[in-house]
């Protein structure tokens, strides 16, 4: 088609996209155009604004190494991440229906390889000053049943709130380790109380946080990924408590059903060498019927020295 104006060309691309074999792309890739198109009409973009917008997505790309995933932290900064997953799980986003679901961000910080720990251990690799925390917690299907040998991938932010890949000075893989559900569904460990902390704000993410006068943080919390044959694989952040990120998290994570009490215990710790204050979170985790699928890794190695 020899294209004449504005509306003509937004009908001859979605023609061509009309004739895409498989329905499912199809339908995305069609959508996708007709939304793009309204969006770049509505806001009449401008050519300087487009060049700028090409080379910010460039930069999303270029940004992102085996150890950092700056397009993971751009979906979270536009909302994007947590939509696909309350769409997904828990309501299946109904109109004004409560998404109770114990489904949230994968993160940037997942990586795969976390060594197998038997409950009641520690995920403490080297040094890591802050108070004890143990966290007990139960796997459940959505019918309230245990759900037994599923395997549960934790990881966690230090207390000065960096990563193991993130900072050398931790060892290789501590504050991260894998589990499995007892007959009970039950798993257990001990660590040290995760800290809040601020996303990297020296990308382009960055860059759009600054033009905003967006704070850049994070409250505090602990990830676990959960897979079982036969339910959904999820990945899941059960935040701290009066963390006082929760209502501004830059990467609209919290949800209500997430937020755990981590309760503070002044008296002996139930395991020897744990002074006190520590801390105790205890928390069920609900998985649904699926497909068991491990998601690919957003980063893959430790920051280089």
């Amino acid at each position: 088609m020899i294209v004449e104006n504005e509306s003509q060309l937004t009908s001859a691309v979605l023609e061509v996209m009309a004739r895409t074999p498989d329905p499912r792309l199809r339908e995305i890739t069609t959508a996708l155009v007709r939304h793009l198109h309204a969006f770049v009409s509505e806001v009449r973009l401008s050519e300087h604004e487009f060049r700028e917008a090409i080379a910010h997505i460039a930069a999303l790309g270029q940004e992102t190494t085996d150890s950092h995933n700056e397009v993971v932290l751009a979906a979270g900064a536009l909302g994007v991440s947590t939509l696909v997953c309350l769409l997904n799980n828990g309501s299946g986003g109904q109109t004004g229906a409560v998404a109770e679901t114990s489904a949230n961000l994968l993160g940037p910080f997942w990586r795969l390889g976390s060594p197998l720990i038997e409950n009641g251990g520690s995920l403490i690799r080297s040094d890591t000053p802050g108070p004890a925390m143990l966290v007990d917690a139960i796997v459940k299907d959505t019918a309230g049943r245990p759900v037994a040998g599923a395997e549960v991938d934790v990881w966690h932010s230090s207390p000065v709130g960096l990563y193991e890949n993130q900072d050398l000075e931790q060892a290789e893989m501590n504050l991260r380790g894998r589990f499995v559900t007892d007959a009970c569904g039950r798993f257990w460990f001990w660590s040290v109380k995760p800290a809040g902390y601020p996303v990297p704000i020296e990308g382009t993410v960055g860059k759009l946080f600054k033009a905003q006068g967006r704070r850049n943080y994070r409250p505090a919390h602990v990830h676990a990924l959960i897979y079982k044959e036969g339910y959904k694989t999820i990945p899941a952040q059960v935040y701290v408590d009066g963390d006082p990120d929760l209502e501004t998290d830059c990467q609209f994570g919290v949800t209500r059903a997430l937020v755990g009490r981590y309760v503070r215990h002044d008296e002996p710790a139930p395991r020897p060498g744990i002074e006190s204050p520590w801390y105790r979170l205890d928390y069920t985790f609900t998985i649904e019927p699926g497909e068991a699928r491990w998601p690919r890794p957003p980063i893959t190695d430790k920051v280089a020295p």
